[in-house]
């Protein structure tokens, strides 16, 4: 019964029950996996992937792998913001443990509140999710898979410091409190202390910061009667102070005598999950899972005031069984989705609440050898949105050994957050118009969009050494697409829905290849065609290179004695040329040209295990110490009419180094 319970409790975590048919076919103890067998196009990242860099936080857990390409959003709050398919985060479905995280109010800095050393396991899917998770799913899923406390150890310690004044600690404490419960404690604070300019441009590269956040979790096993439970109590405060060296905001805030500006979070986090395995049907299950979160941001981007509070209740119920034999099986259930929303940007209230109730039934065939597939279809009623249908469709085919072909196709639905999620625009001078008034979001309408996608992965040995390669394309087509336009005028943001066509092909070949034992090689070409109908005319999609090239060495030495090792790793990214933001009407000195010129990044990492219980790591980030001209416009008069740091398409900081170490006790 215990081997069962586990089977629940892996399928209970994740998406759709290919997961499940996952864990029990892979054997495969590489930090990056990708299956022959799942019917979905799934790449996990494991703890050992994680590790490869320094991973601060989950918006910086994908350095190393090249489905998610990672860009800082603006020139000075320091996020990253991320992209699949060409599309930003808001166009992912971005879960944590199978419950959605980031979203609404979290859109911008999300990602960042999620520390890395939390981590276990990260799944992503491209392509349009399973139903069982909700109808926004577009480009993707990203799914997080936390340390449960079952398989967790007493102690960890990780500590960490870098030469932008950056410094981590993070803390779990396990405890075994019965042969069924046991508990974790998960303690992160970070903070940066030090003024940094290494562009002397006045303003601060990244943000003087500091967050405190921690997480409880409770986990409940019973092997003989089939019940798992989870139990998930989060609070974090998350401070930043950007803007101008000599800004003060005991002095300057809400004055024009030095910009600057001020973003505080605050996030209380209630999870449950709890599931049974039926003890006579092994094959039959139920979960239940039910979340509230209060997010509550205070900030202001000079003189410009954005608050935004959001209180939001998720309940889902799934019911897994099979139709006859194990090769049918199927999921249903229902969920439920509230969120109040208190948005003010500077007088105007945007406050509204959303609520939706939807119905799921996903049905899975697979005959065990090289066939499967994945239909599924919800029904959802919104009171904004209305009521539709959302249809998604996974397939798998093996015409030989190691040959996996897969397709995809499936209907996304969802209602822009367009503050929330274009914060960085609020760093300029620029004012905000709506075209259209007649929507029920912002005056606009909900956005819609078809993605379809196949790929192709194909192992074999080359020299007696494995390798694989691989390429997948991805179409989206948008319907309603709520259009950010900065191309029309650089003093001017445009919002509006799509008028023409919008589309985002994206093309991807991969090889990777062990070159000797312990020394692997990964390389990937991606090709984005994304092109968007503004008022201007057709133009590919600002800030986004139409060509990238990653690469990535990994090397390990064999373990020694009492686990001593060393590992290298290092990764290269080229980024060719990015349409910018208009700016042909701006005074020569803050004009922009209207592509940015290519350029190449490198990361590296080096880290010596001294025992199974004892490492310490360095590594340097952006090593070439490239660095984009002109960042902010306008910065030697911010209140002036040409004032922009969203233009960002490279790195601001330059060179940075870091070292740490890791310490446990099993």
């Amino acid at each position: 019964m215990s081997i069962l319970l586990l089977f629940f409790f892996c399928a209970f975590n994740s998406y759709s029950q290919d997961t499940l048919q996952e864990i029990k076919v892979k054997g495969n103890s590489k930090s990056l996996k990708k299956s022959y067998s799942l019917t979905a196009n799934t790449t996990t990242l494991t703890s050992k992937e994680l590790l490869k860099a320094a991973c601060c936080n989950l918006a910086e857990s994908f350095e190393t792998n090249p489905s998610i390409d990672v860009n800082f959003s603006d020139a000075l709050t320091g996020t990253k913001q991320i992209k699949m398919l060409g599309l930003t985060s808001p166009y992912l479905m971005i879960t944590e443990e199978n419950i959605p995280s980031v979203r609404g109010a979290s859109q911008a800095y999300g990602l960042s509140f999620t520390p890395g050393t939390w981590v276990e396991s990260i799944q992503i899917t491209k392509g349009a999710g399973s139903v069982v998770n909700g109808f926004e799913s577009i480009s993707g899923q990203i799914n997080t898979e936390l340390i449960k406390p079952i398989s967790d150890i007493p102690f960890f310690l990780n500590a960490y410091g870098s030469t932008d004044s950056r410094f981590e600690l993070n803390t779990h404490f396990n405890t075994k409190i019965s042969d069924k419960w046991s508990s974790s404690l998960f303690v992160h604070v970070n903070t940066r202390v030090s003024k940094n300019d290494m562009n002397d441009d006045g303003f601060l590269d990244n943000p003087l910061a500091k967050q405190i956040n921690v997480l409880n979790r409770w986990q409940y096993t019973n092997a003989e009667k089939g019940w798992v439970s989870f139990i998930n109590l989060r609070y974090m405060n998350d401070q930043k102070q950007t803007g101008e060296l000599n800004f003060d905001p005991d002095r300057d805030k809400g004055t024009t005598n030095y910009w600057g500006s001020e973003i505080n979070t605050e996030r209380f986090d209630v999870s449950t999950k709890l599931g049974y395995v039926f003890p006579d049907m092994p094959y039959q299950s139920i979960g239940f899972q039910n979340a509230f979160n209060s997010h509550d941001q205070n900030s202001y981007f000079g003189l410009n005031q954005y608050n935004i509070k959001q209180k939001s209740y998720y309940s889902n119920l799934i019911f897994n069984s099979i139709i006859n034999n194990t090769k049918h099986k199927f999921s249903t259930g229902l969920n439920f989705t509230y969120d109040k929303y208190g948005e003010f940007v500077n007088v105007n209230d945007y406050s509204r609440i959303d609520n939706s109730v939807g119905a799921f039934f996903e049905y899975t065939y697979d005959n065990t050898e090289n066939f499967s597939v994945v239909l599924g279809g919800r029904i959802d009623n919104h009171n904004r949105l209305g009521t539709f249908a959302t249809p998604r469709l996974h397939v798998r085919y093996n015409p030989w050994e190691k040959g996996v072909l897969r397709f995809s196709a499936g209907r996304g639905k969802r209602s822009a957050n367009v503050f929330a999620e274009n914060q960085q625009l609020l760093a300029s001078s620029r004012t905000f118009e709506f075209l259209d008034t007649n929507g029920k979001i912002y005056g606009l309408n909900p956005e819609i969009a078809w993605n379809y996608g196949v790929s192709f992965m194909q192992g074999f040995l080359l020299f007696g050494k494995s390798a694989d390669v691989g390429f997948d394309f991805y179409r989206t087509d948008f319907q309603n697409q709520a259009v950010v336009d900065v191309l029309e005028s650089p003093q001017q943001v445009l919002f509006y829905n799509l008028k023409g066509k919008s589309y985002a092909n994206s093309l991807q070949v991969e090889f990777n290849y062990e070159l000797a034992k312990h020394f692997n090689l990964r390389t990937a070409y991606k090709y984005y065609d994304i092109q968007t109908d503004y008022l201007s005319g057709t133009y590919q999609r600002p800030l986004q290179a139409k060509h990238r090239f990653f690469g990535n060495l990994g090397y390990e030495t064999h373990i020694l004695d009492k686990g001593k090792q060393w590992k290298f790793d290092y990764t290269f990214n080229w980024l060719g040329k990015q349409q910018l933001p208009n700016t042909s009407t701006n005074p020569e000195e803050d004009r922009l040209p209207e592509f940015s010129p290519s350029f190449s990044v490198m990361n590296i990492q080096v880290t010596r295990t001294f025992s199974s219980t004892f490492e310490m790591y360095i590594g340097g980030e952006n090593i070439g110490n490239y660095k984009q001209d002109n960042v902010i416009l306008g910065n030697e008069n911010p209140f002036g009419p040409t004032f922009d740091a969203s233009i960002v398409y490279g790195p601001v900081f330059g060179q940075m180094y870091y070292a740490g170490l890791r310490f446990k006790i099993k």
